[in-house]
């Protein structure tokens, strides 16, 4: 036996075994940490995954199947106009307004079509950050100037850091664009215009499917909540016109799917996710049935689907071991985090970005959460350091970061995110003190 290529997995198996010989079952810290593990991957599954993460995988496989790698390459694509790149990633992070996790997919597909390093990561910081919607929130609940520095902060990280991440790869996106150039042209088989009402059909079931319940019951955000599966239905039923009329899909195939979805929408109105699930299956069996390019979109979101999942609900498990849901105790005390973000010093700061960094906010969570520590006396700087970390990143998110561009470029991206929101959280806190 060759003890020189057996020692590594003698030390893993003997890590593992003391592990499991000292784990503290019975130290009420960590059996209620156990508890918020789970209580929290439970929750994401029951709020994210089917209205979130699902109609995101679908629109990922979309981009890989029905958009054209000469159209990426042309406004997101490492030799692109920057200012029609950045101004592209960005908006469309705007329009999404999703979390940290949905976003995931859809970056995931623009970066392995082609899309420029520095676009591409503009794209994943601005749709959980760019959230309009939360933004509001935070002016109404947080005050004004937090609500203006968020936005302006936001929209600045995103072009910022996208043009740190080129810069600093700026060999590797070179090589790339290369590359890219020797692909001969595409040939597409429809026009632009169909291709883009197919993902606004597509954007418009994800966005208001997940339209989060605003503080005041009246005003137009609130007028869109209560019509919210009225929207999604419309952007449903224009969606399956689109798939007969534009991709061959067979009207008596349609109606097979679409009966019992309506059928369950009556029956249960005030439970949509069971309708919407069965859409969900409808539209798996139509695309996976049918083969050419609608199995290819299968294909594509199947294999999304493999890659990202199982890694965020790793994630969801750790974060919530670690620091609980809101309002609950993981293993690391919630008091640590109160004691550590008072004040407007460079450790505040830094601690707000950091602790923001790797905690998982579901979108508009974030606002009650700092709502409750502000009164615990945490500082008007870190608490913008927070809003500009937090929600766009989280463990989770990181996890799949790292599996679709690397360990490297990942540190790089966490890094920049951390660093300019401890600045940035600094100089609001001196401006406004």
């Amino acid at each position: 036996m060759n003890w020189k290529q057996e020692w590594k997995p003698l030390a893993v198996i003997i890590v593992i075994f003391l592990i499991c010989y000292y784990l503290p079952v019975g130290w009420e810290r960590f059996d209620n940490a156990v508890l918020e593990a789970f209580h929290l991957v439970k929750w994401y599954a029951q709020e994210h995954v089917i209205f979130c993460l699902v109609p995101a995988f679908f629109i990922a496989g979309a981009i890989g199947v029905f958009v054209s790698q000469a159209s990426v390459m042309k406004y997101l694509g490492p030799t692109a106009n920057k200012f029609v790149a950045y101004a592209v990633a960005s908006c469309s992070g705007t329009i999404l307004a999703v979390c940290s996790c949905t976003i995931l997919p859809l970056f995931a597909g623009i970066y392995r079509m082609g899309a420029g390093l520095g676009p591409a990561t503009a794209f994943l910081y601005s749709g959980p950050a760019i959230n309009i919607l939360a933004i509001i929130l935070t002016a109404r609940i947080l005050g004004p100037e937090l609500g203006f520095a968020r936005a302006v902060g936001a929209i600045l990280f995103s072009v910022l850091i996208g043009l740190m991440m080129h810069l600093i790869y700026r060999k590797e996106e070179g090589e790339k664009s290369k590359a890219m150039a020797q692909l001969p042209p595409e040939v597409t088989s429809r026009p632009l215009w169909k291709t883009a009402l197919y993902f606004l059909a597509m954007i418009g079931v994800l966005v208001f499917a997940n339209w989060g319940k605003p503080s005041e019951s009246e005003g137009l955000w609130a007028a869109i909540y209560s019509a919210k599966w009225l929207i999604t239905s419309l952007f449903a039923f224009g969606f399956c016109v689109i798939l007969v009329a534009w991709f061959n899909v067979r009207i008596f195939h349609l109606v097979i799917a679409i009966i019992p979805v309506a059928a369950l929408a009556l029956l249960f109105p005030e439970i949509p996710m069971i309708a919407f699930v069965a859409g969900m299956i409808g539209l798996s069996w139509i695309t996976s049935s049918k083969e050419g390019e609608l199995q290819d979109w299968f294909g594509q979101s199947w294999g999304f689907a493999k890659q990202i999942l199982p890694l965020l609900l790793y994630g969801v498990l750790i974060s919530g071991a670690l620091l609980g849901r809101p309002g609950s105790e993981g293993l690391i005390p919630s008091s640590w985090v109160s004691a550590s973000v008072g004040g407007n010093s460079f450790m505040a700061n830094f601690f707000a970005s950091f602790a923001g960094a790797f905690m998982y906010f579901a979108t508009l969570t974030e606002v009650p959460i700092l709502q409750g520590l502000i009164g615990s006396g945490m500082g008007q700087g870190p608490a913008l350091a927070l809003l500009l970390a937090g929600p766009a990143l989280s463990l989770p998110n990181m996890l799949v970061i790292r599996s679709i561009m690397g360990t490297q470029k990942t540190i790089v991206y966490v890094s920049l995110v951390i660093i300019m929101a401890t600045f940035s959280g600094m100089i609001f806190g001196s401006l406004v003190s």
